[in-house]
């Protein structure tokens, strides 16, 4: 695949693990467990509503790592991974139970007050067969799926991110001719589907400044449903800086009817990597950092909220010594915190 494109699906955090059945829980492994949560393994609150509405997981992998890090002694890196533990990222909602998943992460939020924060990646024939390949078994699948997932969403708060990489991989080919159609139907209706949901709002993925051009990509988004869908998400899964995703997201916005956007901050606090292959600049880079914590309070009514959609910590694949795609590398989770001080 072409080095520029958007690899928000290689951190496809917890989706894989779910797929292997090895989930960590919490942010390391998708959705908690529809059953009854563990008690919080650490002091972890909620940040103040009015700088962002979406809820902290309290038992999250990275939580839970720092309280480990602080048993054996290692107060700097367990002070490090709090950073990433004290700022709300998306769960991750994997092909099993889907409704269980969203159910138990919306409920969990509401409860705490706060809007829960959604990803859906399970799009048939998803990633070209990258590392994070996989996905729904068919189109039918894929609808009793997101059907699922709205059904545990039922009327309480989320915002979900819709399928990443799955608009750009039909506007760059990587998508096979057979399947293309058939996707445009599936990513139009998920967002009228979940758009049913009182509470809910929907955001197509729409790739990163370093993917070709807003006019690439406009066409393929209107047949993808945009114009139902609350707004699109710039960035996911990777190190653009936020100036750049803002003047992108911008661009694409004039072209879609003025359509507002998130952008993902959780690891471009030192932008993109530049340096080696550039097919591989999107995978386990290198001396990147956490960007800005999550917030609405962005200054631009266009741009709705900085949030962590990929989760700090998750592998993007194998490379560069990294584990599979979704799971905690506590190590790269570390650096990230470190660079971003």
């Amino acid at each position: 695949m072409d080095g520029s494109a958007v690899r928000a699906t290689a951190l496809a955090a917890g989706t894989l693990l779910l797929l292997a059945g090895c989930s960590s829980g919490g942010p390391g492994g998708g959705a908690p467990d529809a059953g009854e949560r563990a008690a919080p393994t650490a002091s972890v609150g909620q940040r103040p509503k009015a700088d962002v509405p979406y809820w902290v997981d309290p038992d999250g992998t990275a939580a839970r790592e720092a309280v480990a890090y602080a048993d054996r002694g290692d107060v700097d890196s367990a002070r490090l991974l709090r950073r990433i533990a004290e700022q709300p990222a998306a769960s991750w909602i994997g092909p099993d139970d889907p409704r269980g998943q969203a159910e138990a992460v919306t409920t969990a939020a509401t409860e705490a007050d706060r809007d829960a924060l959604l990803v859906l990646y399970n799009i048939p024939h998803r990633d070209c067969g990258q590392y994070s390949k996989g996905g729904a078994a068919d189109g039918d699948a894929y609808r009793t799926w997101i059907d699922e997932v709205a059904r545990g969403i039922g009327g309480r708060r989320a915002t979900v991110i819709l399928e990443p990489d799955a608009v750009l991989h039909l506007a760059d080919g990587c998508t096979p001719e057979e399947f293309r159609e058939e996707r445009y139907g599936l990513l139009g209706a998920a967002v009228e589907r979940l758009g049913r949901q009182p509470g809910t709002s929907v955001y197509l993925d729409a790739g990163n400044p370093g993917w070709r051009t807003p006019d690439a990509l406009f066409e393929p988004l209107r047949r993808a449903g945009l114009a139902q869908a609350d707004g699109f998400a710039v960035n996911v899964s990777n190190f653009f800086p936020t100036a750049a995703s803002v003047d992108f997201g911008k661009r694409l916005s004039a072209r879609v009817g003025g359509k507002p956007f998130v952008i993902d901050t959780s690891r471009n606090g030192n932008g993109a990597y530049t340096s080696g292959d550039p097919g591989e600049n999107w995978c386990n880079p290198p001396g990147r950092a956490l960007g800005e914590v999550p917030t609405v309070r962005t200054g631009d009514p266009l741009v709705r909220a900085y949030l962590w959609i990929k989760r700090p910590g998750e592998s993007d694949g194998e490379c560069r010594g990294g584990p599979r795609a979704g799971e905690w590398w506590a190590q790269y989770a570390v650096g990230l915190a470190r660079n971003g001080a």
